[in-house]
């Protein structure tokens, strides 16, 4: 059996790396960077170091502030705009996940035109595009190394998966030095998004021998490191092993798949705003108990690399502690339930058929160790409201 693998041509990685943004561009044979990030990154000096870095090197750099938390497909139009405007040959994702997933959209739609749903899974998508450097400031969405992109569609509430080779960043910087500033609760949902990553792509039906290397080292990394992060950003060991792990995350599930964690957390984000991470953090300890039966092994090994179990502990024992580790995690880490988010149950339970079928229809549950029904997707998303 053969795997196909991609990875970004490029990678920078460690203390300062963004200051060699300018010799990533120079390589890659650009002229014209179109700096794409949001408004927080832009009004707290945070991109000006990019921006610096750019015009140092020689290069006539743009940017466009106007990324908005979990893209819509009306969110892109401005965008578009500022890439033709800019006559950008290369766009630069600078900040979180949506910031990234917001250049790789843009660097489609740029040559191809149409509307977003056009190229959502499971259709796979393999160009032409603009070439996207990715610069993450968040350990957590992974988004520098993979080929996917979510935007929501702005007509139907639908968070939609946007994969193939279009959307993996033809480079990506990756300074964890970018993330010192983060806070405990954005440093807390990024972190369980990384893990979420990584243990959903060791499980996943697409696992493979070079995916699972990553996933594991990812998991192992976070569960050493994730609570001191959140309880002191400023712990630069812990900040940058963090960051590493994400991108290592990133890699795994980029080259294997999630599951269901992932396909059940995109409606809570389009239908209730719920930020990513945190929407995985919430469904990931009931939907680990629901898959563990299909891939107890699995599970048992990420348990082990988590630091929940022992080599001791059988892999029905190692499993049981890898869901009560996760419960023990949103716990530490302060993670809402919906129903203490201030989600009514009104709202909640009416739109649990239109979020199940949404789920599905993301295609990220077929990878799931346990497939499920929508009956059983529904049952999940009544079991984790309170």
């Amino acid at each position: 059996m053969t795997f196909q693998i991609a990875l970004p041509r490029l990678m920078k990685v460690g203390a300062g790396a963004v200051q060699e943004l300018g010799e990533v561009l120079a390589e890659l044979g650009a002229q014209r960077p179109l700096i794409v990030t949001d408004p927080f990154m832009d009004k707290s000096g945070t991109v000006d170091v990019a921006v610096r870095a750019l015009r140092t090197a020689g290069f006539e750099a743009a940017v466009f502030a106007e990324t908005v938390p979990d893209p819509t497909t009306d969110s892109l139009r401005a965008g578009l705009d500022a890439v033709e405007r800019h006559k950008a040959d290369v766009l630069i994702g600078f900040g979180g996940g949506s910031s990234i997933d917001t250049a790789k959209a843009l660097g489609l739609l740029s040559l191809q035109g149409g509307p977003m749903r056009q190229y959502k899974a499971p259709r796979r998508n393999t160009g032409p595009s603009l070439p996207v450097v990715a610069v993450p400031t968040t350990a957590g969405s992974g988004s520098e190394a993979t080929q996917f992109s979510i935007i929501s569609d702005s007509e139907t509430n639908e968070k939609m998966l946007c994969a193939g080779p279009a959307f993996l960043p033809v480079a990506a910087v990756v300074d964890y030095e970018l993330t010192l500033s983060m806070p405990a609760r954005l440093s807390a949902d990024t972190g369980i998004d990384a893990l979420t990553h990584a243990i959903e792509a060791y499980v996943s039906r697409k696992a493979n021998p070079f995916s699972d290397g990553f996933a594991l080292a990812a998991i192992s990394a976070i569960g050493r490191n994730l609570r001191d992060v959140y309880k002191d950003g400023s712990n630069r060991e812990a900040r940058e092993a963090m960051m590493l792990a994400a991108t290592q995350a990133g890699i795994a599930f980029s080259n294997s798949s999630v599951a269901l964690v992932h396909g059940m957390s995109r409606p809570l984000g389009a239908h209730f705003h719920i930020a990513h991470g945190l929407a995985n953090a919430m469904l990931f300890p009931a939907v680990t108990e629901f898959s563990a039966a299909g891939a107890e092994a699995r599970y048992a090994e990420c348990a082990r690399a988590l630091g929940a179990a022992g080599p001791e502990d059988d892999d029905d024992a190692a499993a049981k502690a890898l869901v009560a580790e996760l419960h023990a995690l949103n716990q530490d880490l302060g993670v809402p339930t919906p129903q203490s988010y201030g989600i009514s149950a009104d709202d909640w339970h009416r739109l649990i058929p239109v979020m199940a079928e949404q789920a599905l229809a993301s295609g990220s549950p077929a990878n799931n160790p346990v497939v499920p029904e929508a009956s059983e997707i529904q049952a999940l998303y009544a079991k984790v409201y309170a």
